[in-house]
C-alpha cells in the first residue's frame, strides 16, 4: 500500500502522459509555450504500463487517471487504455482532457476500456474562449463532447475555471447548459500553478462566490458530507436533484485531509502531491534495471513523507517550480 505518515492511503493514480498542450489558457501557461520535454526524457508507452501495473497490482491503487499537459497528444494514449484495462484486480480508468481530439477518439478509447472522460470547457462564448485559451477551437471542444456521449462514455464530467471578468459571469448559464445535456458541471477554483506565476489570490473567484451566483437561479442542497468520501468536488443537489453541480475549491477549503491521490509525471517522477516543491525519480531506477520491488519501495517511501496539507490555503504559499502542464491536473 502508498501509505503516509498521517494514515492516509494512496488509491488513486493521477499519471501525466505528456506535457504538451494544443491550448495557452491564460491560467495555465503564456502565450509563447512552454520548452517541451525532449523525448528521451518522456516515459515509453511500457514503462507506463509497467509503473500503473505496479501500482494496481502492489501498491493498493484502484483508480488510474490520465493527464497531461493534453493527454490526446500521446499517440500511444488508446493502447495504453487497453493494456491499463486488461490489469487484475481491473482499476477504474478515467482521462482528463481540454476536448479537441475527442470527436476522432472517443469511439476507440470506449474500446479500449475508458471508463470516464473530464472535458475543460470554461464559456459557451466562442471568442471569450480564445480570449482564454488563446486558441480558435471552441467548436472542437463541442464536438468532443458531443462525441463522448455517442461513444456511451457516461456520466460526462465538464470542468471550469471561471476568471474575474472574462467568464465569471456564465457561472449559471454553464450549469443550464450542462444540465440540458446530462453533463455534471465541477467548477474548479483557479489554483496556483501557472507557468508564469501570475496567481493572484484577491482576483481568484472563490468556491463562496461561485455558489452565490449559482444560487440567483438554482436552488442548491449540500450533499451530506460522507456521500464526498476522498473526492475533490464538493457536490450540491441542484432543484432537488438528481443533477449535481460540484466546486473543488483547492484553495478556499482546502481537502488535504482526505487526500488519496498519488501522481506520476510524464518524465517519471512520483509526487505526493500536485502542489509538492520535491519529487522522486522513478525513471532512472527503472532504466537502471531495478525490479518491480525495488521500484514499489521507492514510491511507497515517496508517500510516506507526505505533508498533512498543501498549505495553499497561507497567504505565504510558495508555488512549486513546474506548471501544471509538467505534472498533470
Amino acid at each position: 500500500m502508498l501509505l503516509d505518515t498521517f494514515g492516509r492511503q494512496a488509491v488513486d493514480l493521477r499519471v501525466s502522459l505528456t506535457d504538451r498542450c494544443n491550448l495557452r489558457c491564460t491560467y495555465c501557461m503564456p502565450e509563447q509555450g512552454l520548452q517541451w520535454l525532449a523525448k528521451p526524457e518522456l516515459l515509453t508507452d511500457e514503462e507506463i504500463v509497467r509503473l500503473v501495473t505496479l501500482a494496481v497490482r502492489d501498491l493498493g491503487v484502484r483508480e488510474v487517471r490520465f493527464t497531461g499537459g493534453e493527454p490526446l497528444l500521446r499517440p500511444g494514449l488508446v493502447s495504453i487504455v487497453a493494456a491499463c484495462a486488461e490489469l487484475s484486480p481491473r482499476p477504474e480508468l478515467s482521462l482528463t482532457t481540454n476536448g479537441i481530439g475527442l470527436a476522432h477518439t472517443a469511439t476507440a478509447l470506449k474500446a479500449a476500456g475508458l471508463d470516464r472522460v473530464n472535458v475543460s470547457l470554461d464559456t459557451l462564448d466562442a471568442e471569450t474562449f480564445h480570449t482564454l485559451s488563446r486558441r480558435h477551437r471552441h467548436q472542437d471542444v463541442l464536438e468532443g463532447l458531443a462525441a463522448t456521449e455517442a461513444a456511451g462514455i457516461t456520466p460526462v464530467k465538464v470542468n471550469t475555471v471561471l476568471m474575474r471578468g472574462v467568464n465569471d459571469h456564465e457561472a449559471a448559464d454553464l450549469l443550464t447548459w450542462c444540465l440540458e445535456r446530462g453533463y455534471e458541471l465541477r467548477f474548479i477554483e483557479q489554483m496556483p500553478l501557472d507557468a508564469q506565476h501570475g496567481w493572484d489570490r484577491s482576483k481568484m473567484v472563490t468556491a463562496e462566490e461561485i455558489l452565490e451566483r449559482l444560487a440567483a437561479r438554482f436552488s442548491l442542497t449540500p450533499e451530506p458530507s460522507a456521500a464526498r468520501g476522498a473526492a475533490p468536488a464538493e457536490r450540491w443537489l441542484v432543484d432537488g436533484g438528481p443533477a449535481r453541480v460540484g466546486v473543488i475549491a483547492s484553495v478556499t477549503r482546502p481537502f488535504c485531509r482526505a487526500c488519496d491521490r498519488t501522481r506520476l509525471t510524464a518524465d517519471g517522477q512520483v509526487r505526493n502531491c500536485l502542489f509538492a516543491t520535491g519529487e522522486t525519480d522513478l525513471r532512472t531506477a527503472l532504466r537502471s534495471g531495478a525490479s518491480d520491488a525495488e521500484l514499489g519501495e521507492l514510491w511507497r517511501q515517496a508517500m510516506w513523507g507526505k505533508k498533512a496539507g498543501a498549505g495553499i490555503d497561507n497567504p505565504d504559499f510558495l508555488q512549486p517550480a513546474r506548471p501544471m502542464s509538467a505534472i498533470g491536473g
